[in-house]
């Protein structure tokens, strides 16, 4: 074998990257369950297994950069696979950041820079996607300011992107989490957070395959992008609980 490698050809440094990956998110989780309490609810049907099979995660109603701090609800067994399999794009804007690029660039095994514009760097993200990939999305794209609209007083819209990637996932579960809002933690360009609240979430498990043969059924292809946008919206404002 040869040297700085492992079973399966993986290199030294990539099972270290993994165990920093894994050791930081459950600093996250330890941080979260020391300071926040968790309000975590079901919303229909519950698999035997929810985190079985889990190959997409629809993150809604984004408000803070501090939303890692929900690690502290999820499953250690999960956090593994974060720090093994997970995929995750961040906006270019924050890996910009001193202190949050470099926490970013470890909260999953492959993070991936992309812009807020629809080029080469979407399809960077999506080209990283591979069969046992845990992928995750916040499919609105920015965040939502204290006035309910973004940062160019804009309404929170989801944008298309996340039908490419039921098309790049074409089986398995996913889970939309219909979070109830960090504003009462920390509101974007606050530094630092508020501790001993309550973070509220509600979380759906969806058949990938069900979801997008109904939505294509129902739409055709043509349209199964603004199709998704407009489901998840609808979801997001019924589910979200603030």
């Amino acid at each position: 074998m040869p040297a700085g490698l492992t079973g399966g050809g993986r290199t030294m440094s990539e099972k270290t990257k993994e165990r920093l990956i894994y050791v930081l998110l459950l600093f996250i989780k330890g941080f979260g369950r020391t300071f926040y309490r968790f309000n975590v609810s079901w919303i229909g049907k519950i698999p035997k297994d929810p985190w079985k099979n889990l190959r997409l995660v629809v993150f809604l109603n984004h408000t803070s950069l501090f939303e890692p701090i929900f690690a502290g609800w999820v499953p250690t067994q999960f956090l593994k696979r974060v720090a093994k399999k997970g995929v995750v794009p961040i906006a270019d804007k924050t890996m910009r950041r001193p202190l949050a690029g470099r926490f970013f660039k470890l909260v999953a095994r492959k993070v991936v820079t992309i812009s807020r514009r629809r080029d080469y760097t979407w399809e960077r993200f999506v080209n990283k996607i591979s069969p046992d990939s845990l992928v995750f999305i916040l499919p609105e794209g920015r965040m939502k300011r204290a006035n309910g609209l973004d940062a160019e007083g804009k309404p929170m819209t989801v944008r298309g992107g996340v039908a490419d990637l039921l098309r790049a996932i074409p089986g398995g579960r996913m889970i939309i989490a219909y979070s109830g809002g960090l504003h009462h933690v920390q509101v974007p360009s606050q530094r630092f957070p508020k501790l001993f609240k309550t973070l509220q979430m509600r979380i759906e498990s969806v058949d990938i395959s069900r979801y997008t043969r109904h939505l294509l059924e129902h739409n055709g292809m043509e349209n199964f992008k603004k199709a998704v946008a407009r489901d998840l919206e609808s979801r997001r404002d019924l589910y979200c609980t603030s």
